[in-house]
């Protein structure tokens, strides 16, 4: 029996997993700056120190008006985002 035969599958592991932080418009909502970056992310703890990019995911409200530059935004955030008089800049 070949090798690759007699050992068990495991599965995929991403090996950029660690540098891509997950931001909650909850957390987006308690920073005091309205223009927000992965520099303002990495300032204010929401995301770590490793992180090379960030995406902003659909949990919590936003009550006010922000603008995203240089982060991604799921279908459901950039709604969000954009109902209460944001922008997102690639």
């Amino acid at each position: 029996m070949p090798l690759q035969r007699r050992l068990p599958k495991r599965g995929f592991t991403s090996l950029t997993r660690a540098f891509v932080g997950e931001v909650r418009l909850s957390d987006i909502e308690k920073l005091p700056v309205d223009e927000i970056d992965l520099l303002v992310l990495k300032q204010a703890g929401v995301v770590g120190e490793l992180c090379q990019s960030a995406k902003v995911v659909a949990s919590g409200e936003l009550t006010r008006k922000i603008s995203l530059k240089g982060l991604g935004a799921t279908k459901g955030a950039r709604a969000a985002i954009e109902a209460a008089g944001g922008s997102i800049a690639a």
